[in-house]
């Protein structure tokens, strides 16, 4: 029996200094070579535990199997057969908490890296096959309708799955370009935008049309989908791009972003190529990003990025509670950026012409668990000190867009705004007809979780479809 090889192989890096002062992607990818030698440590167990991993269970032995084999064109057959979206996952996924977590090898030493493997995988397929030869044999068409209202992950998840079932589908996106969170959410140098395109671009040759710059809920509503337009099902993918704030004093003053209008800004809008967009963005040469996940450490990475000389996550518990993944507050961290930990604003601190110059923030201590199981943070009375900054970037989550709510008469929603579905392995809500997804339903979660959600929702659709 071939002994065990207990060790990954690591994924090259931009270094920290270089990629600190430029957007490419710092995550460079395997080499054939690397991922060959990685593929080559699945042990091929018959349990296959890392599929339960998986929220939209992909067969990842089966996958891994071809790459050991040196066989790439079936490798990527079996990742499309269950991913419409693979080079996406492959870089943001939080695979250490899902699919290798559960890794048989991962009990003796670390997990066969199937994220990375994804990605090559993903990636050479994109490289090296024409987009004919990608092409799936569909079944012959139903001549049902579906409507999704979204193109963020749940919504092409949802698209992709229903029209490779046979129906007609076209996808409402109320941006001019395709994507939703993955475009205006996720910066360049974790996620390239050419290619979200690219793989936009495969769900739309399964005949899914995209109807860009629509506003369900202002140009036509749920009910017109489906009484006026002649759709049959109707999935909502909206997510969740409402911002959440603090509510403390000065937090109105000029200088202070949500976090959402500061990536869409440079992410969507291109900011960081600046005048060859013309979109300004006001960064500073101090920046506190209020916030512990994933979008602060986008944040502040971009806001250093874009020439700020110092930058601070500010986050009220410890690192252990910090719920970014761990990679990327390794990567923030390496790049410079300084963690205040045990820190949490009191107030923000304004001039004469109302521009933020300074936070008044509180020591803080951990007491007794939350709901959230984490420890919750507690004011340490007199710990009151100031931070000087001439940016702020408010990180602190996001909530659904109430517009699909407020304008679909019938639909239950949580005092959160969230969606209310009658079973999550369905996704139906209790409107006729309707169903939901991702973050409208979860509020922010991660990517891969929107898209199982738009999976098993396509599913439901078709058999209701079908009688």
């Amino acid at each position: 029996m071939a002994k065990l090889n207990l060790n990954r192989v690591d994924m090259p890096r931009q270094d920290p200094k270089v990629r600190a002062h430029n957007f490419d992607e710092v995550a460079l990818g395997y080499s054939p070579e690397q991922a060959k030698e990685e593929a080559t440590r699945c042990i091929q167990c018959p349990k296959r535990p890392c599929i339960a991993g998986c929220p939209v269970d992909i067969d990842i032995p089966e996958f891994i199997k071809a790459m050991s084999a040196g066989d790439l064109p079936e490798a990527a057959r079996v990742l499309k057969d269950r991913n419409a979206l693979p080079a996406i996952c492959g870089r943001v996924c939080p695979q250490e908490t899902q699919c290798e977590a559960t890794c048989s090898i991962g009990k003796k030493g670390a997990p066969i890296a199937i994220g990375r493997l994804e990605r090559f995988v993903a990636d050479w397929e994109r490289d090296n096959m024409p987009a004919d030869s990608q092409s799936v044999t569909l079944p012959p068409p139903t001549g049902k309708r579906v409507a999704v209202v979204g193109s963020g992950p749940a919504g092409l998840s949802a698209a992709a799955e229903v029209a490779r079932l046979g129906h007609d589908v076209t996808v409402f996106e109320a941006l001019h370009v395709a994507g939703g969170v993955l475009m205006y959410g996720i910066p360049e140098f974790r996620l390239p935008k050419a290619i979200v395109q690219a793989e936009v671009e495969y769900v739309s040759s399964l005949g899914v049309k995209i109807e860009l710059d629509s506003v369900v809920g202002k140009m036509m509503t749920t009910d017109e989908l489906l009484n006026e337009e002649g759709y049959d099902a109707v999935f909502l993918g909206t997510g969740a791009g409402l911002p959440m704030f603090m509510n403390v004093p000065g937090e109105n003053l000029n200088g202070v972003y949500s976090a959402n209008e500061f990536l869409t800004r440079v992410n969507l809008m291109k900011a960081y190529l600046f005048p060859q967009y013309d979109t300004p963005v006001s960064v500073g040469k101090r920046v506190a990003v209020i916030g512990g996940g994933n979008v602060a450490m986008d944040s502040a990475r971009c806001a250093l990025r874009l020439g700020a000389d110092k930058v601070y996550i500010i986050y009220r518990r410890s690192e252990e509670e910090m719920p970014a993944r761990r990679e990327e507050a390794e990567n923030a961290q390496e790049e410079g950026i300084e963690f205040k930990l045990l820190t949490n604003p009191k107030q923000f601190l304004g001039n004469d012409q109302n521009w933020v110059v300074g936070m008044e923030c509180y020591q803080m201590e951990l007491g007794e668990p939350d709901d959230s199981g984490r420890r919750r943070p507690v004011v340490k009375e007199g710990s009151e000190f100031n931070i000087d900054v001439d940016v702020v970037i408010v990180a602190l989550g996001t909530t659904p867009n109430p517009l699909i709510a407020a304008t679909t008469p019938g639909l239950d929603t949580t005092r959160w705004g969230t969606v209310v579905v009658t079973d999550e392995a369905t996704g139906r809500t209790v409107k006729d007809r309707v169903w939901a997804g991702g973050d409208i339903v979860t509020g922010a979660a991660t990517v891969i979780s929107a898209m199982g959600a738009g999976k098993r929702a396509a599913a439901d659709i078709d058999a209701f479809l079908r009688g």
